[in-house]
């Protein structure tokens, strides 16, 4: 039960209901309780009454000359009858159920409630329609094998119901003056234990917006300290987010600055008058060179933007790996041949029990793409050994995970360099690759949106291999498909 109905859910307003909704509903259960509570308080005083009565009338039954006899005195018959409120009866049966004095029509006892003589018992009864409380006994009689009489004195029931009632006012009045003042002071109760978070309301906003330090959990309820620790583990997290995005943007400024600086300078030194018509090749090469950088830079970032915005929307289907990184390695040989590579793929085949995850196509693909490419990059030949890039897809039968490699006979990384070369522009010392040092990146956070861990380390030696090469390997928890 709602008593306090609202579009948008409050807190002040759940704890008032919770609270004053028991009180509202126990108010009525209370008027009820209270009522036959009274009626028998009520009862209590009239029923003695009746009992004395009967007792009183049972002394007035002689026995004269073998003969039962009831006399009763005019002062009492007056007494009796002078109750203002309610109709008073009596009756007294002879041993034989003679009629003696009395109200003719009072009805009798039940058999099965007959009680022991001189023994005064009291019971409900109707006459006429009116309800009536009666009061009998059976009354010993001095004849010899004789029967008892029988006295009833009965009356309406008018007074207890009054006395009943003026017992609920009595208990019930004050009460419709002291639920309001209960409903106003649990208000202001709660009002005034709710302030502490209008108070926290208050420095939150007034804190300057790249104001990102802890709040004071010691400053707020106990109940309410959980709720300021998630906030603060919030803040912790955003500010470790925008000082990423900015060391991000600046490095990204840094790195497409180099590219267009070349450009201008190349523009510059081909609108020379002196310039040679080999001079002027040699610039546009070169403008050509940097533009490319410049786009393969741009395009990184934007991978890496759209690797790191699908983590919330990321719509998962069955892919088949060994099909992805075979079409992979198939788009890329035109640009290994031109560098004299040998690339190819090894491993199982794209019809192998387990080679199906549950994941985003076009991200997977992207991953094997930055891993082929990092590799045709920093793979170059050299005099008398072959330069070979080597795809593979691996079934672990036992523990049922999925694993993709891409080993190559480049350079290799040095084990100290092994983490750093997932952070964003991180360029190996040592090497001229070309790069934007954002493919790695990219990889291992498409990696992690499926729930897979990425390694480096020395690739296989082949026959007289030196250096070691890299292999890059990629490991899926489970299969699923």
């Amino acid at each position: 039960m709602k008593i306090f109905q609202r579009e948008q859910r409050s807190l002040f307003g759940e704890i008032l209901d919770w609270m004053l909704t028991p009180i509202l509903l126990l108010w009525p259960v209370t008027l009820v309780l209270t009522w036959l509570v009274a009626q028998g308080i009520a009862g209590k005083p009239f029923d003695r009454a009746l009992e004395y009565n009967a007792g009183a009338l049972a002394q007035l039954i002689t026995v004269q000359k073998d003969t039962v006899r009831f006399a009763l005195p005019q002062p009492a018959r007056e007494l009796l009858r002078a109750d203002e409120a309610d109709t008073v009866y009596y009756q007294v049966m002879g041993p034989k159920g003679e009629f003696l004095s009395g109200e003719k029509g009072l009805p009798a006892p039940p058999e099965d409630e007959r009680a022991p003589i001189g023994e005064i018992r009291l019971r409900d009864a109707q006459l006429r329609g009116l309800d009536l409380k009666v009061a009998y006994m059976w009354v010993r009689v001095d004849l010899p094998d004789s029967p008892p009489a029988l006295v009833q004195v009965a009356e309406t029931m008018d007074k207890r119901s009054v006395l009943a009632t003026e017992i609920v006012k009595g208990v019930m009045l004050p009460q419709f003056v002291i639920l309001p003042l209960a409903v106003l002071l649990v208000w202001l109760a709660l009002a005034q234990a709710i302030k502490p978070l209008n108070r926290l309301e208050e420095r939150i906003r007034a804190r300057n917006p790249d104001d990102l330090s802890p709040l004071d959990v010691e400053a707020v309820p106990l109940e309410v300290a959980p709720l300021v620790s998630s906030v603060n583990d919030l803040l912790l997290r955003l500010k470790d987010s925008l000082a990423t995005q900015k060391r991000f943007l600046a490095d990204a400024a840094h790195q497409l600055k180099t590219p267009l600086a070349g450009l201008r300078m190349q523009a510059d030194l081909a609108q020379r008058q002196d310039a040679s018509a080999e001079e002027l090749k040699q610039s546009l090469r070169h403008i050509g060179r940097s533009s490319i950088r410049a786009t393969h830079t741009v395009n990184q970032l934007l991978a890496l933007a759209r690797a790191e915005s699908s983590a919330a929307v990321l719509a998962h289907q069955p892919c088949n790996l060994a099909r992805l990184t075979m079409d992979v390695v198939r788009d890329c040989v035109p640009r290994a041949v031109e560098k004299q590579i040998d690339i190819g793929y090894e491993g199982a085949e794209p019809g192998t029990d387990g080679v199906v995850l549950q994941g985003n196509a076009n991200l997977l693909q992207e991953m094997i793409r930055n891993l082929v490419d990092n590799a045709i990059n920093y793979t170059l030949p050299r005099p008398g050994k072959q330069a070979m890039i080597t795809a593979r897809v691996l079934v672990d039968p036992f523990s049922r995970a999925l694993v993709l490699q891409v080993e190559d006979t480049g350079p290799g990384i040095p084990p100290a360099e092994r983490e750093l070369v997932f952070q964003p522009f991180y360029r190996a010392l040592g090497n001229e690759a070309d790069g934007s040092g954002l493919g790695l990146p990219i990889v291992l956070e498409i990696a992690h949106q499926h729930n897979a861990t990425v390694s480096v380390d020395d690739s296989r030696p082949g026959p007289g291999q030196t250096p070691p090469g890299a292999c890059f390997t990629v490991r899926f928890s489970v299969i699923s498909g």
